[in-house]
C-alpha cells in the first residue's frame, strides 16, 4: 500500500507541475484527494490493520497527504495572483473598485416600535412579562369579567382552537390581558407591569385591520391608586411617544374588565386637528383604551377591592407605527418587502 501511495504522489505532483488554470487544479484536487481518490480509500483502509501497523503505516500515509495538501495550496496561490497583478486580466478584475456592500440586518418597524414603547414604560417603573399565544377560555374572558353570555364577546372575532371538544375551551388570545389574571393570581401589590405579544381576531382585513397583530396591555396595581394616577401615566407616555406638543384627549368609552372606561386619542398627526380623511374629518386619532380595573377582576384573584384598586390600557403596536410613520396599511408590515423594511 506505501509503494501505491509513494507512486500516487509522484504522479500527482508530476500532474500539478503541468496545471495551468484553477478549473484544472480543482479537478487535480477531485481526483488525488476527494472522497473517492485513491488517497482516501488507503487512510479509511488502515482501521483493518493491526495497531503497530497502523501506526506507522498512518504515520507514513498522512506525511503523503500532507504533502500533497501543501503542494496544492502554492499551486493554487501560484495560479491566482496573475489574476491580481496583471495589466492583461484588468478587465476581469479591477482590484481598484469598492467592494460589494454586504447587506446589514435592521430591526423590523413594528420590533423597534415595541421595545420603544417597552422602554419608555419600564422608565416609569413597570416591569415587561409575557404570555402564551394559546389561552383558556377562562382567562381571556371569564376572569375579564366576560362570562359565555355577555354580548361584549362578540366585540372579540375569535379562533377557537377545541371549543366543541369538552371541557374548558381553547383559544388563540385575542387581547394580552389574559395576563393581567395570571399575575395577580401569583403576586400580590404593588404591581406594575407590560404585556407585549402578538393577538389574534377572525376578521376581515382591510387597510387598518389585520388577523394577527401586536398589542402592549399594561396593569397597575396599589393602595390608593385613582383615575388621575391613570391619566398622568398615558400622557407621559404619549408625550414621549409623540412629542410635547401633541395634544391628548380622554373620553368615556365601555370595556367589561374596567370601571369606569376611557379611550385615549392624540391630536391629528396629519391634519394637526383641522380634519383630514385619516382622522374622519375629527381632528383626532384613538390610539388606545383604558380605564380602572373592575372591583369584580381584583375579587376574582382574591385582591380586596376594598384596599385596592388600579389601572388598565391596550394599545396596538402598528397602529402606533402607522400613525408614526405615515404608512397607510397594515399589511405591508408582514408583505416582507425589503422596498418597505429599508425605510425603517
Amino acid at each position: 500500500m506505501l509503494e501505491q501511495l509513494k507512486d500516487l504522489h509522484t504522479q500527482a505532483l508530476e500532474e500539478l507541475n503541468g496545471i495551468k488554470n484553477p478549473r484544472e487544479l480543482e479537478l487535480w484536487r477531485i481526483r488525488h484527494m476527494g472522497k473517492r481518490s485513491i488517497l482516501t480509500k488507503a487512510l479509511r483502509s488502515l482501521a483493518a490493520l493491526p495497531l503497530e501497523e497502523r501506526r506507522e503505516k498512518g504515520a507514513q500515509a498522512n506525511e503523503i497527504k500532507t504533502a500533497l495538501e501543501s503542494s496544492l495550496e502554492e499551486k493554487r496561490k501560484l495560479l491566482e495572483e496573475p489574476l491580481l497583478t496583471s495589466p492583461t486580466d484588468a478587465r476581469r478584475l479591477d482590484y481598484t473598485l469598492p467592494g460589494r456592500p454586504i447587506p446589514i440586518g435592521r430591526l423590523h418597524p413594528t420590533t423597534q416600535i415595541l421595545n420603544e414603547i417597552c422602554d419608555i414604560f419600564k422608565n416609569m417603573g413597570f416591569q415587561v412579562i409575557e404570555g402564551p399565544d394559546v389561552e383558556w377560555d377562562y382567562y381571556n374572558f371569564e376572569a375579564l369579567n366576560i362570562p359565555q353570555d355577555h354580548p361584549a364577546r362578540d366585540m372579540f372575532a375569535t379562533m377557537w382552537i377545541d371549543a366543541d371538544m369538552g371541557g374548558e375551551a381553547r383559544l388563540l388570545r385575542t387581547h394580552t390581558s389574559p395576563m393581567q389574571i395570571r399575575l395577580m393570581e401569583k403576586e400580590r401589590p404593588p404591581i406594575r407591569t407590560i404585556v407585549p405579544g402578538r393577538i389574534y381576531r377572525y376578521e376581515a382585513t382591510d387597510a387598518t385591520h389585520e388577523s394577527i397583530f401586536y398589542q402592549v396591555e399594561g396593569l397597575a396595581v396599589d393602595k390608593g391608586i385613582t383615575l388621575g394616577d391613570l391619566k398622568g401615566t398615558l400622557l407621559d407616555f404619549c408625550h414621549c411617544l409623540f412629542g410635547e406638543e401633541r395634544k391628548i384627549r380622554f373620553r368615556c368609552d365601555y370595556f367589561p374588565f374596567v370601571e369606569p372606561g376611557v379611550e385615549v386619542a392624540i391630536e391629528c398627526v396629519t391634519c394637526q386637528g383641522a380634519g383630514c380623511r385619516l382622522c374622519s374629518h375629527s381632528g383626532w386619532l384613538e390610539i388606545l383604551g383604558a380605564g380602572m380595573v373592575h372591583p369584580d377582576v381584583l375579587a376574582r384573584v382574591n385582591i380586596d377591592p376594598e384596599i385596592y384598586s388600579g389601572f388598565a390600557f391596550g394599545l396596538g403596536v402598528e397602529r402606533i407605527a402607522m400613525l408614526r410613520y405615515g404608512i397607510d396599511h397594515i399589511r405591508l408590515f408582514y408583505s416582507n418587502d425589503l422596498r418597505f423594511l429599508k425605510q425603517f
